[in-house]
């Protein structure tokens, strides 16, 4: 299959995070776009302002009709439910349907390619990546699975499209999209059990990560967390360096923070950078900045401008992001959606506010992953002072008997828990006297962010 065979691209799932900076990119190279998803939100507005058709019913009379089989591509996301019924009428009417990873793999094939995969961190990191080689103002672009505040944007663009373009892509473990991809660097940033009811158990996840790690491109470079170094053992014939915040080849010393913002310097094999001063708060920000670091040292760019990308990098959105900063109330949004993300994240917000209350509403991300890592939940989420604990959002499962929020709010230890749902939240919340409010998950909880900002400054 040829790429440049098609001049249509139709998307089932389109408002998804990765399947939208493909959308993007389609229709920066000329084609027609259009494409359906199941709800409306502001990155489909986004999309339709930029000249995408795009509709939210799953009905065969809503699929353009300039669509033809010999010139159109449909793209589709794993996330879709196996009974679509645009996805089975265009598989019986002979369309080319095909995942977005294996669109994505194609595109990045004929690139040099950064890949970044992770449990966590992953998206801050390819965009921290994409921001300095932007700075650097180098041929690139890049792919990311969250807009970031920086471009206003999941697609990052500089320069024109060449043999010397780097493409940065996020390597998602989900479905086992990551092995569709052929990089000449990688980033491993994390390994955390995830997605048990794709890979059954987390040695069959690792097994996956380490055959990403394989398909490191020979003459390549990896960098590697640390702590799971050892995934990286059998890899030759490929440069692979190790960092972490006070471990690994490259770290982090000297590190100050000023409410949660941290100054350090960056340590590595005869380097060192002094007082970068990260634009982003957390703890495992400032571990994500070391890697995007590495990259952007391995790819020839000048200690001086990484140092102030680092400095001038905003952050993405849904990850630690401000909604308000004023004396009276503090307000962040983060998308933190596994047990291991939720403490970093608290751990961070409590270190950050160590003289105030921290309350958090969490909506847990799909039933599998709550039955699988329901201990983990409770003992994170108990890390707030005060916790509305909302509904599971199911995105592509199915209800599953007995799993649902109670079974980690039996659990929770915080001072105040209250069990609502997304219609109550807003009054529980008003009756509260909050300082630093926190809203957590994957789901559409970011749906709430505006309700609550204007809650807030009413009181």
């Amino acid at each position: 299959m040829n790429l440049k065979d098609y001049n249509n691209i139709y998307f089932l799932g389109i408002g998804g995070i990765g399947m939208s900076a493909l959308a993007r990119w389609f229709k920066h190279t000329g084609l027609r776009v259009a494409g359906y998803d199941r709800t409306a939100t502001p990155l489909t507005q986004d999309l339709a302002e930029e000249g995408m058709e795009i509709h939210f019913e799953d009905k065969v009379e809503f699929i353009p009709g300039y669509l033809a089989k010999e010139n159109t591509l449909v793209v589709y996301t794993p996330a879709i439910p196996k009974d679509h019924k645009e996805y089975h009428y265009l598989k019986e009417q002979g369309f080319t349907i095909v995942k977005r990873s294996e669109v994505l793999g194609m595109l990045t094939k004929n690139y040099k390619t950064v890949a970044v995969a992770g449990t966590h961190g992953k998206t801050t990191t390819s965009s921290l990546i994409a921001h300095i080689i932007k700075s650097a103002r180098k041929d690139m672009v890049a792919f990311l699975g969250g807009i970031t505040s920086n471009y206003e944007s999941n697609l990052v663009m500089n320069g024109k499209v060449n043999e010397h373009t780097i493409m940065v892509a996020e390597a998602d473990e989900f479905d086992r999209s990551f092995l569709r991809l052929f990089p000449e660097m990688a980033v491993v940033t994390s390994a955390d059990a995830d997605h048990l009811d794709i890979y059954g158990d987390h040695l069959q996840m690792l097994s996956a990560y380490k055959e990403f790690i394989h398909q490191v491109n020979k003459g390549g470079y990896l960098v590697i967390h640390e702590s799971i170094a050892v995934l990286a053992n059998e890899k030759k014939q490929i440069t692979i360096e190790t960092y972490g915040t006070t471990r690994g080849q490259f770290f982090a010393s000297n590190i100050k923070t000023q409410h949660g913002f941290f100054e350090f310097d960056l340590n590595g094999p005869g380097l060192k950078i002094e007082n970068i001063q990260l634009g982003v708060p957390g703890f495992h920000n400032m571990e994500n900045a070391i890697a995007a670091s590495m990259i952007a040292m391995k790819l020839g760019i000048e200690d001086s401008v990484i140092k102030q990308a680092l400095a001038s990098f905003n952050g993405v959105k849904r990850r630690f992001e401000f909604i308000i900063r004023s004396e009276k109330n503090i307000f962040i949004d983060d998308y933190a959606h596994h047990p291991t993300e939720i403490e970093a994240f608290l751990k961070s917000l409590k270190s950050m506010y160590p003289e105030k209350k921290i309350t958090v509403v969490f909506q847990p991300h799909l039933f599998t992953r709550t039955r699988d890592f329901a201990e983990g939940f409770s003992k994170s989420l108990s890390l707030a002072d005060e916790l509305l604990l909302l509904d599971i959002y199911p995105a592509r499962e199915q209800p599953i008997p007995g799993i649902t929020s109670d079974m980690l709010f039996k659990d929770i230890t915080s001072p105040v828990k209250i069990r609502c749902t997304k219609k109550d939240v807003i009054q529980k919340l008003d009756a509260l006297n909050i300082e630093v409010l926190a809203t957590v998950g994957a789901g559409d909880i970011d749906t709430l962010v505006k309700p609550i900002k204007e809650m807030l400054k009413r009181k």
